[in-house]
């Protein structure tokens, strides 16, 4: 009989008293790896053993059998069942099923054994998981009973809920594990085969691709809006959140946008009502307005509220317990987390008691308003106490004053502009000029022509004494500046015939408001308010007292506010509204100044991201900007894409690059080009893989043509 057609015969089974087997030498096993003994414990404790010892006889000198049995496969078994023994748990003469092996050699059936285990596959783990909630075990106690956190459990019975198509694909090894884990951001299995029947013939299937194609027609949690009315009350409103699972998704993903944006409006309502409620002429809300959308209004001076007297002890106490921790750990090189955490609880607290609310005269908010607003985090921004021109008190009139129809309300998704209703005033004419007669009148005011005349004198002789005198012609501009930029709607005139005119921007670019320039500006413009004197009347005598290192630096803080490096449509141009040789002189003053303040535009936080530039030109355009920054191998990389992917793509080349548009450069700014054929580094995987993508590029174009 050949070897091919002999039977076989299996090793016998046998009961063997725990007390009757020891652990071979012969076990190949030495590090340890996988489930710890402890957990296999507790596995055979619950389950008992499920799978038999491998056992050969121990054997005396003269080669007969002793009693006992050595354990050469099912050595973490053994030990496992050692220690069941230990704790008393097993009795020690507990009967073993074993399989008694007497051929071959030991360390042969342990390296065998363990060659030969094949672990589960992935999928057929995620399965399994989910055969057990569906047979009525919790979440917890599937964890508790394989030895995995709850987090754990959750994400391998999503990957289990994902399209059956797709967990096909992957089983057949079509697909990666971590790209099935993108797809777990939605349940929505359409949606889901829809994405990979798309990013499988583009070949742009890295996870993170997955996963923006899934989420493209949702707003992050991280959004203002979500921020605003937070997920809580969203998801009670019945709205669906999508999660990661697998990575930080700064919370999720919003799916209904209809129903975030109409909570957005209705908690707007409800704010500025109750805003309107203080006292204002008009409210006027949005989630955001455009920059400088207070410019020619005249904000009201609060008054501080006063502190309670609660509110004051409160403060001692705050000081009293900073000042002993800090003084506790006056040497320590590491302050303890407890501390730390603590002194942090109460500078916030501090600074909340000491931003207090302020005040305003009932009569002054019945003819001003407020604008409400949501800030670039989320919370709630009421800017109080503006004034419209066409609201102003008459200077004379019957003194009635404004109307007070408060609570004027109009809310949108945009800025939008336009005054409350408008107030009554009255406006009184100027006295005729007496009339030209001969007769003597001791009273009779000097002729207008007259005046003039000697004006123009006293005009020429004042401008030869300031051209002399540089600090005091330097104040008085500075005086002019100062009136024009913090007392618009002021009683007070200079004589200098200066206009600090501060042009109007377009339409509001995507994060100018909360951009690091504006959150600066806006900060010194404070600052320079609270050191100047309420009245413009006092104006003069303030400036005088200043040092000159402080005039100067509010001398350029006024200045600024008229820099105008704001390019002309070429429609104005064409239409004759501004000539074009004034436009190009204009900015090339722009460049010179910003060379001279050595301006950079990267330092200040502006980057290309599809909101603010990438997505708003062209493809060529695009193409043109990754390959000033990084070569034409990376435009090679995308050129063949739509235009919403390129400029996806771009994006994240582009990030880290110091790129910017020519508006952004100076006149002699030159743009760092990453030479031809130099790989960019950094790029992701499948970025890099030129010769295969540029194998396939036909194919793609063929493909994205047919979408």
């Amino acid at each position: 009989m050949t070897k091919s057609t002999q039977k076989i015969t299996l090793s016998p089974s046998r009961d063997i008293p725990f007390n009757k087997l020891v652990l071979s030498q012969s076990n190949v096993r030495r590090i340890k790896d996988g489930v710890s003994i402890e957990q296999l414990a507790e596995s055979i404790a619950e389950r008992t053993l499920l799978q038999s010892l491998s056992v050969r006889p121990v054997l005396d000198g003269e080669g007969n059998e002793t009693g006992m049995f050595e354990v050469p496969a099912g050595g973490r078994r053994y030990r496992a069942l050692e220690l069941l023994v230990k704790q008393k748990r097993m009795a020690k003469t507990q009967a073993v099923p074993c399989v008694v092996r007497d051929r071959g050699l030991a360390v042969d059936d342990s390296l065998a054994e363990n060659d030969q285990r094949v672990g589960l596959h992935p999928l057929d783990q995620f399965r399994a998981f989910q055969a057990l909630r569906d047979a009525g075990m919790g979440e917890e106690e599937i964890a508790a009973r394989h030895f995995v956190t709850v987090a754990v459990v959750k994400q391998r019975l999503r990957l289990a809920a994902v399209a059956p198509a797709l967990l096909d694909i992957y089983a057949s090894d079509g697909m990666t594990l971590e790209q099935l884990m993108a797809f777990t951001v939605t349940q929505d299995h359409a949606r889901q085969q829809e994405v990979w029947d798309k990013v499988s013939r583009s070949r742009f299937d890295e996870p993170y691709q997955i996963r923006r194609h899934l989420t493209e027609l949702t707003v992050r949690a991280s959004d203002r809006r979500a921020q605003f009315i937070g997920l809580e009350a969203y998801e009670t409103a019945g709205g669906a959140v999508m999660r990661n699972l697998f990575e930080a998704d700064d919370g999720g993903w919003l799916q209904d946008i209809a129903l975030l944006d109409r909570l957005v409006v209705e908690k707007l309502r409800c704010e500025s009502e109750r805003i309107a409620a203080e006292g204002w002429k008009w409210i006027e809300a949005a989630i955001s307005f455009p920059f400088g959308h207070t410019q020619g209004l005249r904000r009201l001076e609060g008054r501080p509220a006063d502190l309670t007297t609660d509110e004051q002890a409160t403060i001692a106490a705050l000081h009293a317990e900073q000042a002993k921790l800090q003084g506790d750990y006056e040497g320590a090189d590491e302050l303890p987390e407890d501390v730390d955490q603590r002194l942090g609880e109460i500078e916030a607290a501090l600074s909340s008691l000491e931003e207090r609310p302020l005040i305003y005269a009932p009569a002054e908010m019945a003819r001003a308003g407020a604008f409400v607003s949501i800030d670039a985090e989320g919370r709630l921004r009421v800017e109080r106490g503006y004034v419209r021109p066409e609201d102003e008190m008459a200077d004379l009139g019957d003194g009635s004053g404004a109307n007070s129809d408060a609570g004027e309300y109009r809310a949108g998704a945009q800025g939008t502009q336009g005054a409350g209703r408008a107030a009554a005033v009255r406006v009184g004419g100027t006295g005729a000029e007496a009339p030209d007669d001969e007769a003597e009148d001791p009273e009779r005011p000097l002729p207008d022509r007259l005046i003039s005349e000697l004006s123009a004198h006293r005009t020429l002789a004042l401008r030869a004494a300031l051209g002399a005198e540089p600090a005091i012609a330097f104040q008085a501009v500075l005086h002019s500046f100062v009136l024009a930029t913090f007392y618009p709607f002021g009683s007070a005139l200079t004589c200098l015939d200066i206009s600090l005119r501060s042009p109007s921007f377009p339409a509001e670019p995507t994060g100018l408001r909360d951009s690091a320039s504006a959150k600066a500006i806006a900060a010194r413009h404070a600052t320079w308010k609270a050191r100047l004197p309420a009245s413009d009347k006092e104006l003069w005598p303030a400036l005088s007292a200043m040092d000159g290192t402080a005039q100067a630096e509010l001398f350029a803080h006024c200045a600024s506010q008229a820099v105008n490096a704001i390019h002309e449509p070429s429609k104005a141009v064409h239409q004759g509204r501004v000539s074009a040789h004034a436009v190009r002189d204009r900015l090339e003053q722009a460049d010179r100044l910003s060379r001279a303040v050595g301006l950079d535009m990267v330092s200040v936080g502006w980057k290309p991201t599809v909101e603010n530039y990438l997505g708003r030109v062209t493809k060529h355009r695009i193409l043109q900007a990754v390959r000033e920054a990084k070569g034409e191998a990376s435009v090679q990389l995308i050129d063949h894409l739509k235009k919403a992917d390129m400029a996806r793509e771009a994006e994240r080349l582009l990030d880290g690059s110091r790129w910017l548009p020519e508006p952004l450069r100076g006149a002699d700014v030159e743009v760092a080009q990453t030479a031809e054929g130099t790989n960019a580094e950094g790029l992701p995987a499948f970025l890099n893989e030129e010769d295969e993508a540029s194998d396939g590029a036909d194919e793609v174009e063929e493909i994205i043509a047919a979408e």
